[in-house]
Protein backbone atom coordinates (compact mmCIF):
# COMPACT_ATOMS: atom_id res chain seq x y z
CA UNK A 1 0.00 0.00 0.00
CA UNK A 2 3.00 2.62 0.64
CA UNK A 3 3.84 2.28 -2.98
CA UNK A 4 0.78 3.25 -3.95
CA UNK A 5 0.20 6.10 -1.76
CA UNK A 6 3.54 7.41 -2.66
CA UNK A 7 2.60 7.09 -6.01
CA UNK A 8 -0.56 9.15 -5.33
CA UNK A 9 1.03 11.94 -3.50
CA UNK A 10 3.94 12.52 -5.82
CA UNK A 11 0.80 12.71 -8.89
CA UNK A 12 -1.61 14.13 -7.20
CA UNK A 13 0.68 17.26 -7.27
CA UNK A 14 1.78 17.81 -10.67
CA UNK A 15 -1.01 16.15 -13.00
CA UNK A 16 -2.60 18.11 -10.62
CA UNK A 17 -14.79 -0.44 -5.89
CA UNK A 18 -17.95 -4.10 -4.77
CA UNK A 19 -20.04 -5.86 -3.22
CA UNK A 20 -15.93 -4.47 -3.31
CA UNK A 21 -15.66 -6.49 0.39
CA UNK A 22 -16.92 -9.55 1.83
CA UNK A 23 -18.27 -10.47 -1.65
CA UNK A 24 -21.16 -13.29 -1.15
CA UNK A 25 -20.87 -13.74 2.36
CA UNK A 26 -22.70 -10.17 2.87
CA UNK A 27 -25.83 -11.73 1.25
CA UNK A 28 -25.49 -14.63 2.96
CA UNK A 29 -28.59 -16.97 3.77
CA UNK A 30 -27.70 -16.45 7.32
CA UNK A 31 -29.06 -13.20 8.07
CA UNK A 32 -27.06 -11.05 10.73
CA UNK A 33 -25.17 -7.71 10.91
CA UNK A 34 -23.17 -8.05 7.79
CA UNK A 35 -26.62 -8.10 5.80
CA UNK A 36 -27.72 -5.40 7.18
CA UNK A 37 -24.48 -3.24 6.23
CA UNK A 38 -25.17 -3.95 2.64
CA UNK A 39 -29.26 -3.09 3.49
CA UNK A 40 -30.67 -2.42 6.77
CA UNK A 41 -33.75 -3.89 6.34
CA UNK A 42 -32.25 -7.17 6.10
CA UNK A 43 -31.91 -7.14 9.74
CA UNK A 44 -35.97 -7.49 9.77
CA UNK A 45 -35.52 -11.50 8.71
CA UNK A 46 -33.08 -11.73 11.99
CA UNK A 47 -34.34 -15.18 13.54
CA UNK A 48 -32.50 -15.32 16.77
CA UNK A 49 -33.03 -12.78 20.07
CA UNK A 50 -29.73 -11.56 19.34
CA UNK A 51 -26.83 -11.51 16.82
CA UNK A 52 -23.44 -10.97 16.98
CA UNK A 53 -20.72 -10.03 14.91
CA UNK A 54 -17.09 -10.45 16.66
CA UNK A 55 -14.93 -9.37 14.32
CA UNK A 56 -14.55 -9.03 10.37
CA UNK A 57 -12.17 -8.16 8.47
CA UNK A 58 -11.67 -7.21 4.51
CA UNK A 59 -8.97 -6.03 2.13
CA UNK A 60 -9.23 -5.35 -1.55
CA UNK A 61 -6.99 -4.49 -3.87
CA UNK A 62 -7.23 -3.12 -7.69
CA UNK A 63 -6.23 -1.92 -10.75
CA UNK A 64 -6.48 -1.66 -14.68
CA UNK A 65 -2.58 -2.63 -15.58
CA UNK A 66 -0.87 -5.23 -13.77
CA UNK A 67 -2.29 -8.97 -13.51
CA UNK A 68 -2.50 -11.19 -9.55
CA UNK A 69 1.03 -12.48 -9.61
CA UNK A 70 2.97 -9.42 -10.66
CA UNK A 71 0.79 -7.28 -8.81
CA UNK A 72 1.55 -9.53 -5.53
CA UNK A 73 5.48 -10.26 -6.42
CA UNK A 74 6.62 -7.16 -8.43
CA UNK A 75 9.45 -5.01 -7.31
CA UNK A 76 9.02 -3.01 -10.36
CA UNK A 77 5.09 -1.56 -9.11
CA UNK A 78 6.09 2.07 -10.60
CA UNK A 79 7.25 1.15 -13.70
CA UNK A 80 4.15 -1.06 -14.54
CA UNK A 81 1.62 0.70 -13.24
CA UNK A 82 2.44 3.46 -15.64
CA UNK A 83 2.79 1.40 -18.99
CA UNK A 84 0.80 0.71 -21.76
CA UNK A 85 -1.84 3.42 -23.16
CA UNK A 86 -4.51 3.47 -20.40
CA UNK A 87 -4.22 5.79 -17.52
CA UNK A 88 -3.40 4.26 -14.66
CA UNK A 89 -6.03 3.70 -11.67
CA UNK A 90 -5.39 1.87 -8.54
CA UNK A 91 -8.05 1.54 -5.54
CA UNK A 92 -6.75 -0.02 -2.46
CA UNK A 93 -9.42 -0.38 0.52
CA UNK A 94 -9.17 -2.08 4.09
CA UNK A 95 -12.50 -2.71 6.13
CA UNK A 96 -12.79 -3.68 9.67
CA UNK A 97 -16.69 -4.38 11.05
CA UNK A 98 -15.78 -4.32 14.59
CA UNK A 99 -17.71 -5.55 18.09
CA UNK A 100 -21.41 -4.79 17.04
CA UNK A 101 -24.47 -6.74 18.29
CA UNK A 102 -28.16 -6.44 16.77
CA UNK A 103 -31.52 -7.54 18.96
CA UNK A 104 -34.81 -8.46 18.08
CA UNK A 105 -37.76 -7.13 19.94
CA UNK A 106 -41.39 -8.50 18.43
CA UNK A 107 -41.46 -7.21 14.96
CA UNK A 108 -38.46 -4.82 15.37
CA UNK A 109 -34.79 -5.19 15.04
CA UNK A 110 -32.20 -2.77 16.40
CA UNK A 111 -28.36 -2.56 15.62
CA UNK A 112 -25.59 -1.10 17.31
CA UNK A 113 -22.55 -1.29 14.94
CA UNK A 114 -18.77 -0.45 14.82
CA UNK A 115 -16.29 -0.16 12.14
CA UNK A 116 -13.58 1.49 10.70
CA UNK A 117 -12.97 2.12 7.02
CA UNK A 118 -9.38 3.00 4.43
CA UNK A 119 -9.75 3.51 0.57
CA UNK A 120 -6.51 4.83 -1.12
CA UNK A 121 -6.87 5.72 -4.57
CA UNK A 122 -5.21 6.94 -7.79
CA UNK A 123 -7.72 8.07 -10.47
CA UNK A 124 -6.80 8.19 -14.42
CA UNK A 125 -3.15 9.49 -13.84
CA UNK A 126 -1.29 9.87 -17.15
CA UNK A 127 1.53 7.47 -17.57
CA UNK A 128 3.93 9.94 -19.13
CA UNK A 129 3.56 12.35 -15.85
CA UNK A 130 4.00 9.35 -14.08
CA UNK A 131 7.11 7.87 -15.45
CA UNK A 132 8.72 10.96 -15.30
CA UNK A 133 7.90 12.25 -11.32
CA UNK A 134 8.06 8.80 -10.09
CA UNK A 135 10.62 7.09 -12.08
CA UNK A 136 12.41 10.14 -13.59
CA UNK A 137 11.80 7.83 -17.04
CA UNK A 138 11.74 10.09 -20.19
CA UNK A 139 8.99 8.67 -22.57
CA UNK A 140 10.60 7.79 -26.25
CA UNK A 141 8.07 10.25 -27.68
CA UNK A 142 9.49 13.09 -25.41
CA UNK A 143 13.25 12.14 -26.47
CA UNK A 144 12.27 13.59 -30.07
CA UNK A 145 9.07 15.67 -29.99
CA UNK A 146 7.23 17.00 -26.72
CA UNK A 147 4.17 14.82 -25.60
CA UNK A 148 1.23 16.83 -25.42
CA UNK A 149 -1.57 16.27 -22.77
CA UNK A 150 -4.85 17.66 -23.15
CA UNK A 151 -7.88 17.69 -20.43
CA UNK A 152 -7.41 15.59 -17.94
CA UNK A 153 -9.27 15.02 -14.47
CA UNK A 154 -6.85 13.65 -11.94
CA UNK A 155 -6.72 12.63 -8.47
CA UNK A 156 -4.91 10.75 -5.84
CA UNK A 157 -6.29 10.53 -2.39
CA UNK A 158 -6.31 8.42 0.62
CA UNK A 159 -8.51 8.60 3.64
CA UNK A 160 -9.20 6.89 7.38
CA UNK A 161 -12.72 6.99 8.87
CA UNK A 162 -14.01 5.19 11.97
CA UNK A 163 -18.22 4.72 11.84
CA UNK A 164 -20.80 3.75 14.81
CA UNK A 165 -24.06 3.19 13.47
CA UNK A 166 -27.41 2.84 14.80
CA UNK A 167 -29.72 0.42 12.79
CA UNK A 168 -33.73 0.29 13.15
CA UNK A 169 -35.39 -2.80 10.68
CA UNK A 170 -39.20 -3.38 10.95
CA UNK A 171 -41.62 -5.96 9.24
CA UNK A 172 -43.71 -4.05 7.51
CA UNK A 173 -45.90 -6.52 5.89
CA UNK A 174 -46.28 -10.36 5.71
CA UNK A 175 -48.72 -12.87 4.60
CA UNK A 176 -48.35 -16.29 3.39
CA UNK A 177 -44.65 -16.55 4.17
CA UNK A 178 -44.45 -13.11 1.90
CA UNK A 179 -42.56 -10.62 3.90
CA UNK A 180 -41.71 -7.10 3.20
CA UNK A 181 -39.68 -5.07 5.41
CA UNK A 182 -38.15 -1.42 5.86
CA UNK A 183 -35.37 0.08 7.68
CA UNK A 184 -32.71 3.11 8.04
CA UNK A 185 -29.19 3.08 9.44
CA UNK A 186 -27.47 5.73 11.06
CA UNK A 187 -23.81 6.20 11.39
CA UNK A 188 -22.03 8.83 13.37
CA UNK A 189 -18.33 9.65 11.50
CA UNK A 190 -15.31 10.23 12.78
CA UNK A 191 -12.51 11.80 10.29
CA UNK A 192 -9.11 9.94 10.87
CA UNK A 193 -6.93 11.35 8.81
CA UNK A 194 -7.23 12.33 5.16
CA UNK A 195 -4.77 13.41 1.75
CA UNK A 196 -5.74 14.67 -1.30
CA UNK A 197 -4.80 16.27 -4.46
CA UNK A 198 -7.05 17.25 -7.23
CA UNK A 199 -6.07 18.42 -10.90
CA UNK A 200 -9.06 19.22 -12.97
CA UNK A 201 -9.02 19.90 -16.95
CA UNK A 202 -5.32 19.46 -16.67
CA UNK A 203 -3.32 20.59 -19.89
CA UNK A 204 0.38 20.93 -21.05
CA UNK A 205 3.67 19.62 -22.78
CA UNK A 206 6.20 17.41 -21.32
CA UNK A 207 9.52 18.29 -23.23
CA UNK A 208 12.81 17.49 -22.13
CA UNK A 209 14.76 20.73 -20.43
CA UNK A 210 18.23 20.82 -19.03
CA UNK A 211 18.56 17.02 -18.76
CA UNK A 212 15.29 16.77 -16.90
CA UNK A 213 11.70 16.45 -18.14
CA UNK A 214 9.43 19.18 -17.42
CA UNK A 215 6.38 20.79 -18.00
CA UNK A 216 5.24 23.65 -20.04
CA UNK A 217 2.68 25.66 -21.97
CA UNK A 218 0.61 23.49 -19.10
CA UNK A 219 -2.99 24.75 -17.57
CA UNK A 220 -4.64 23.55 -14.44
CA UNK A 221 -6.92 23.78 -11.55
CA UNK A 222 -5.00 22.40 -8.67
CA UNK A 223 -6.23 21.07 -4.82
CA UNK A 224 -4.66 20.16 -1.84
CA UNK A 225 -6.24 18.63 1.44
CA UNK A 226 -4.77 17.31 4.04
CA UNK A 227 -5.32 16.56 7.93
CA UNK A 228 -3.60 14.07 10.35
CA UNK A 229 -0.72 12.04 9.61
CA UNK A 230 -1.31 11.15 6.39
CA UNK A 231 0.17 14.88 5.78
CA UNK A 232 3.28 14.12 6.88
CA UNK A 233 4.32 10.43 6.62
CA UNK A 234 3.00 8.09 3.79
CA UNK A 235 5.52 5.46 4.64
CA UNK A 236 4.37 4.66 8.27
CA UNK A 237 1.72 1.79 7.74
CA UNK A 238 -0.16 2.42 11.07
CA UNK A 239 -1.19 5.85 9.55
CA UNK A 240 -3.70 4.20 7.28
CA UNK A 241 -5.57 2.66 10.01
CA UNK A 242 -6.07 5.77 12.19
CA UNK A 243 -9.12 5.38 13.17
CA UNK A 244 -11.75 7.44 15.27
CA UNK A 245 -11.07 10.91 15.30
CA UNK A 246 -13.34 13.11 17.16
CA UNK A 247 -16.92 13.55 15.66
CA UNK A 248 -17.61 15.12 12.35
CA UNK A 249 -20.42 14.08 10.08
CA UNK A 250 -23.46 11.71 9.83
CA UNK A 251 -24.03 9.49 6.76
CA UNK A 252 -27.38 7.28 6.64
CA UNK A 253 -28.49 4.29 4.76
CA UNK A 254 -31.95 3.06 3.73
CA UNK A 255 -33.48 0.27 2.14
CA UNK A 256 -36.58 -2.56 1.71
CA UNK A 257 -36.44 -5.91 1.50
CA UNK A 258 -38.48 -8.32 0.33
CA UNK A 259 -38.18 -12.19 1.44
CA UNK A 260 -40.32 -15.17 0.90
CA UNK A 261 -40.19 -18.15 3.28
CA UNK A 262 -43.01 -20.68 3.81
CA UNK A 263 -43.95 -21.35 7.33
CA UNK A 264 -42.41 -25.34 6.40
CA UNK A 265 -39.11 -24.33 5.26
CA UNK A 266 -36.15 -23.52 7.49
CA UNK A 267 -34.65 -21.32 4.25
CA UNK A 268 -36.45 -18.80 2.26
CA UNK A 269 -37.12 -19.61 -1.24
CA UNK A 270 -36.42 -15.78 -2.47
CA UNK A 271 -34.29 -12.51 -0.51
CA UNK A 272 -34.06 -9.31 -2.58
CA UNK A 273 -33.89 -5.61 -1.92
CA UNK A 274 -32.57 -2.34 -2.42
CA UNK A 275 -30.84 0.34 -0.44
CA UNK A 276 -29.11 3.57 -0.75
CA UNK A 277 -25.93 3.18 1.03
CA UNK A 278 -23.78 5.96 2.29
CA UNK A 279 -25.37 9.49 2.16
CA UNK A 280 -23.72 12.05 3.77
CA UNK A 281 -20.40 13.82 4.78
CA UNK A 282 -17.99 14.74 7.73
CA UNK A 283 -15.89 17.80 7.98
CA UNK A 284 -11.50 17.79 8.60
CA UNK A 285 -11.66 20.53 11.54
CA UNK A 286 -8.06 20.30 13.25
CA UNK A 287 -5.86 24.12 13.58
CA UNK A 288 -3.35 21.66 11.47
CA UNK A 289 -5.86 21.40 8.19
CA UNK A 290 -5.44 22.80 5.18
CA UNK A 291 -6.90 22.75 2.09
CA UNK A 292 -5.66 24.88 -0.81
CA UNK A 293 -6.66 25.66 -4.56
CA UNK A 294 -4.46 26.90 -6.72
CA UNK A 295 -4.45 27.83 -10.73
CA UNK A 296 -1.05 26.14 -12.12
CA UNK A 297 0.50 28.29 -15.57
CA UNK A 298 3.43 27.18 -16.93
CA UNK A 299 4.04 29.46 -20.01
CA UNK A 300 5.09 28.25 -23.14
CA UNK A 301 9.33 28.62 -23.09
CA UNK A 302 9.40 28.13 -19.37
CA UNK A 303 9.30 25.01 -17.62
CA UNK A 304 8.61 23.27 -14.61
CA UNK A 305 11.12 20.66 -13.34
CA UNK A 306 9.17 17.12 -12.49
CA UNK A 307 11.91 15.38 -11.10
CA UNK A 308 12.49 17.69 -8.29
CA UNK A 309 9.13 15.91 -6.09
CA UNK A 310 10.90 12.49 -6.78
CA UNK A 311 11.93 11.01 -3.17
CA UNK A 312 9.30 13.36 -1.14
CA UNK A 313 6.73 11.50 0.75
CA UNK A 314 4.79 14.25 2.24
CA UNK A 315 2.36 16.64 0.90
CA UNK A 316 3.28 19.99 2.94
CA UNK A 317 6.88 19.72 1.19
CA UNK A 318 5.26 19.15 -2.02
CA UNK A 319 3.03 21.76 -1.77
CA UNK A 320 5.90 24.20 -0.57
CA UNK A 321 7.95 23.28 -3.94
CA UNK A 322 5.30 24.00 -6.32
CA UNK A 323 4.92 26.82 -4.58
CA UNK A 324 8.60 28.04 -4.85
CA UNK A 325 8.34 27.45 -8.22
CA UNK A 326 6.45 30.68 -8.91
CA UNK A 327 4.11 28.70 -11.58
CA UNK A 328 1.03 28.52 -8.52
CA UNK A 329 -1.35 31.17 -7.96
CA UNK A 330 -3.12 30.66 -4.39
CA UNK A 331 -7.12 31.29 -5.39
CA UNK A 332 -8.81 29.79 -2.01
CA UNK A 333 -7.26 28.88 1.32
CA UNK A 334 -9.27 27.10 4.12
CA UNK A 335 -8.49 25.06 7.56
CA UNK A 336 -11.90 22.83 8.08
CA UNK A 337 -12.49 20.73 4.77
CA UNK A 338 -15.37 18.67 4.04
CA UNK A 339 -15.73 15.28 2.16
CA UNK A 340 -18.81 13.40 0.91
CA UNK A 341 -19.33 9.42 1.63
CA UNK A 342 -19.34 7.34 -1.25
CA UNK A 343 -23.13 7.25 -1.56
CA UNK A 344 -24.17 4.31 -3.91
CA UNK A 345 -27.60 2.33 -4.71
CA UNK A 346 -27.29 -1.19 -4.12
CA UNK A 347 -29.83 -3.56 -5.56
CA UNK A 348 -29.89 -7.76 -5.23
CA UNK A 349 -31.77 -11.01 -5.13
CA UNK A 350 -31.04 -14.07 -4.09
CA UNK A 351 -33.08 -17.46 -5.46
CA UNK A 352 -33.62 -21.03 -4.32
CA UNK A 353 -32.57 -22.78 -7.70
CA UNK A 354 -33.48 -26.02 -6.56
CA UNK A 355 -32.71 -27.76 -3.23
CA UNK A 356 -29.81 -26.37 -1.37
CA UNK A 357 -28.61 -24.44 -4.32
CA UNK A 358 -29.21 -20.82 -4.87
CA UNK A 359 -27.93 -17.90 -7.48
CA UNK A 360 -27.67 -14.31 -5.98
CA UNK A 361 -27.32 -11.34 -8.11
CA UNK A 362 -25.74 -8.01 -6.68
CA UNK A 363 -24.99 -4.45 -8.33
CA UNK A 364 -23.64 -1.54 -7.03
CA UNK A 365 -23.86 2.08 -8.40
CA UNK A 366 -21.91 4.95 -7.39
CA UNK A 367 -24.08 7.82 -7.35
CA UNK A 368 -21.08 10.68 -7.54
CA UNK A 369 -18.39 11.29 -9.79
CA UNK A 370 -14.79 10.08 -8.42
CA UNK A 371 -12.85 13.10 -9.97
CA UNK A 372 -14.72 15.78 -7.66
CA UNK A 373 -12.63 16.90 -5.05
CA UNK A 374 -14.49 16.40 -2.25
CA UNK A 375 -16.10 12.69 -3.61
CA UNK A 376 -14.61 9.81 -1.55
CA UNK A 377 -14.58 6.96 -4.32
CA UNK A 378 -16.11 3.95 -4.70
CA UNK A 379 -16.60 1.31 -8.07
CA UNK A 380 -19.21 0.56 -9.75
CA UNK A 381 -19.61 -3.31 -9.41
CA UNK A 382 -21.79 -6.06 -10.95
CA UNK A 383 -21.36 -9.98 -8.91
CA UNK A 384 -23.30 -13.19 -9.83
CA UNK A 385 -23.41 -15.87 -6.72
CA UNK A 386 -24.11 -19.29 -7.21
CA UNK A 387 -23.99 -20.72 -3.43
CA UNK A 388 -24.99 -24.00 -1.80
CA UNK A 389 -26.47 -23.23 1.28
CA UNK A 390 -27.65 -25.18 4.47
CA UNK A 391 -28.42 -23.67 7.87
CA UNK A 392 -24.79 -24.33 9.26
CA UNK A 393 -22.40 -24.54 6.26
CA UNK A 394 -22.58 -22.52 2.72
CA UNK A 395 -20.20 -22.54 -0.03
CA UNK A 396 -19.97 -19.82 -3.04
CA UNK A 397 -18.48 -18.74 -5.58
CA UNK A 398 -18.57 -15.24 -6.86
CA UNK A 399 -18.65 -13.89 -10.39
CA UNK A 400 -17.87 -10.42 -10.18
CA UNK A 401 -16.93 -7.59 -13.11
CA UNK A 402 -16.29 -4.02 -11.39
CA UNK A 403 -15.02 -0.80 -12.92
CA UNK A 404 -11.38 -0.91 -12.86
CA UNK A 405 -10.16 -4.34 -12.58
CA UNK A 406 -12.86 -6.04 -14.54
CA UNK A 407 -13.49 -9.46 -14.42
CA UNK A 408 -12.78 -11.25 -11.30
CA UNK A 409 -13.98 -14.77 -9.72
CA UNK A 410 -13.72 -16.30 -6.12
CA UNK A 411 -14.51 -18.63 -3.53
CA UNK A 412 -15.96 -18.55 0.25
CA UNK A 413 -17.20 -20.32 2.52
CA UNK A 414 -19.06 -20.56 6.14
CA UNK A 415 -19.53 -22.96 8.75
CA UNK A 416 -21.54 -21.72 11.66
CA UNK A 417 -20.26 -18.18 12.70
CA UNK A 418 -16.87 -18.43 10.56
CA UNK A 419 -16.42 -17.35 7.36
CA UNK A 420 -13.71 -16.67 4.90
CA UNK A 421 -13.42 -15.96 1.23
CA UNK A 422 -12.14 -13.88 -1.48
CA UNK A 423 -14.05 -12.41 -4.82
CA UNK A 424 -10.66 -13.20 -7.14
CA UNK A 425 -9.06 -16.66 -6.12
CA UNK A 426 -9.73 -18.35 -8.73
CA UNK A 427 -8.75 -16.44 -10.89
CA UNK A 428 -6.11 -15.59 -9.39
CA UNK A 429 -5.07 -19.51 -9.48
CA UNK A 430 -5.80 -20.28 -12.59
CA UNK A 431 -5.67 -16.96 -15.06
CA UNK A 432 -2.98 -14.59 -12.51
CA UNK A 433 -1.65 -12.90 -15.41
CA UNK A 434 -4.66 -11.16 -16.08
CA UNK A 435 -6.09 -10.67 -13.37
CA UNK A 436 -6.19 -7.22 -12.09
CA UNK A 437 -7.41 -7.88 -8.51
CA UNK A 438 -6.05 -9.45 -5.33
CA UNK A 439 -8.79 -9.61 -1.97
CA UNK A 440 -9.46 -11.72 0.97
CA UNK A 441 -11.27 -11.36 3.83
CA UNK A 442 -12.31 -13.31 7.32
CA UNK A 443 -14.59 -12.83 10.33
CA UNK A 444 -16.78 -14.54 12.87
CA UNK A 445 -19.96 -14.07 14.69
CA UNK A 446 -22.37 -15.73 16.13
CA UNK A 447 -26.28 -15.92 17.59
CA UNK A 448 -28.29 -16.59 20.58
Amino acid sequence: MKKIIVISALLGTLSVTAQEHFAGISTSLRTGILNGTVNPAALANLTETFSFNVLSASAYMSNNKMGFSELITSNDFEHSIFSGNKPASVRADFEVLGPSVAWKVDKWVFALTTSGKTKANIININNDLGNAIVNGALPESVETAATVLVDYNQKASAITWGEIGFSVARQLYSENGHTLNGGVTVKLLMPGTNARMNASNFSGTLAYHNNSVALTDAYSNVSFAYSGALKDDFNNDTNFVDYFGKPGGVSADVGINYNWKPDEDKLYKVNAGIALRNMGSMTYSDPNNQSNSYIINVPEGQYLDLQQFAGDDDLESIEQKLVNSGFAQIVKQNTDFKVKTPATLAVYADAQVYGNLYLGAYIQRKLNQDYKQNQISVQNVFTVTPRYATQNFEAFMPVSSSEISGFAMGLGLRYRGFYIGSGSVITAVFNNTDTHQADAYAGFRFSL
